[in-house]
């Protein structure tokens, strides 16, 4: 009869009083010496609420749950963005610009799902990760995940009753007449995938609210409040205003002087699928957006 010699098993432990990873894991650690502890972290075989921590002196807090990999189990690669929030149903990033949310027929790896998913298998192999809405490959910001089917498709059916604001900041080209307004118009799309405004009521109604948040420089930064999420819904609308976004060549815009273009979704707030509380996320503006604003100074 063979005998198999059974594996080293994770462990979780919760952490239920205030302190430090190193005196936190000598006091739970069991039947290991000083050093062996702190090869624990030297290792990265150590995780705090699923990010590698490294640090003897980390702070810990109660509710904070800490993770002891076995040796050799391959710890959470370092995210190149990130995580803003993550529960046992949801994880949102703050996506870069330039990155792909999702694959495309030109790049199927480097995406932010395929990152974020192995990030998430790294931790547990039966990880699951579904995409909940998209973000231009070149527009930055929030970007929402389901951990696993069911909840990504409750989200979506209710996603206009779900979502109580969605916000994204814009550096547009010039001024709008008005501070303050609202575009409203239908989309359609022609074979070329260009989204246009159109009066015909078969297309998809699309409504954008604007405040102009400063203006200088041949420059306007703007905070965009969408009423609807159609592809592109953005981009066309400050077209039709007269004011294309910064980089966005597709729809008028000019050459971005900082390199990218000037779109970043900054705040998602959503009422959650299954604990039914209102989560509120933000993501701060780029700071480069501000380069914009002084470069034509001088």
């Amino acid at each position: 009869m063979e005998i198999r010699k059974r594996e080293p098993q994770r462990r979780e432990l919760a952490v239920e009083e205030q302190g430090q990873a190193l005196e936190f894991l000598l006091a739970n650690v069991k039947g290991k010496s000083r050093n062996a502890v702190k090869s624990l972290l030297t290792n990265r075989q150590v995780l705090v609420d699923g990010q590698v921590v490294t640090r003897h002196d980390t702070p810990l807090a109660p509710g904070q749950v800490v993770t002891i990999l076995p040796p050799g189990a391959p710890a959470p690669a370092d995210l190149p963005f990130p995580i803003c929030y993550e529960d046992n149903w949801l994880l949102a990033i703050e996506k870069p610009a330039g990155l792909l949310a999702v694959a495309s027929d030109k790049e199927r790896e480097r995406t932010a799902y395929r990152m974020v998913l192995d990030h998430q298998r790294a931790k547990d192999e039966r990880a699951q990760l579904h995409v909940v809405h998209r973000l231009d490959q070149d527009t930055s910001g929030l970007l929402l995940f389901a951990k696993s089917r069911e909840v990504k498709e409750q989200l979506q059916k209710d996603w206009e009753r779900a979502v109580k604001e969605r916000v994204y900041v814009a550096a547009v080209s010039g001024a709008p007449k008005e501070r303050q307004g609202v575009v409203r118009s239908f989309l359609k799309e022609t074979t070329t995938h260009l989204v246009y405004s159109t009066n015909d009521p078969r297309g998809k109604e699309a409504v954008t609210e604007y405040q102009v948040k400063k203006s200088s420089n041949g420059y306007s930064m703007l905070e965009l409040f969408l009423h609807t999420g159609r592809k592109n819904q953005i981009r066309v609308h400050m077209k039709d205003l007269g004011c294309p976004v910064v980089g966005d060549r597709k729809y008028g815009g000019e050459k971005s002087p900082i390199g990218r273009l000037c779109l970043h979704a900054s705040r998602l707030t959503f009422t959650h699928p299954v604990t039914g509380e209102t989560i509120s996320l933000t993501s701060r503006k780029p700071r480069d957006f501000n380069r914009l604003f002084r470069e034509k100074e001088g």
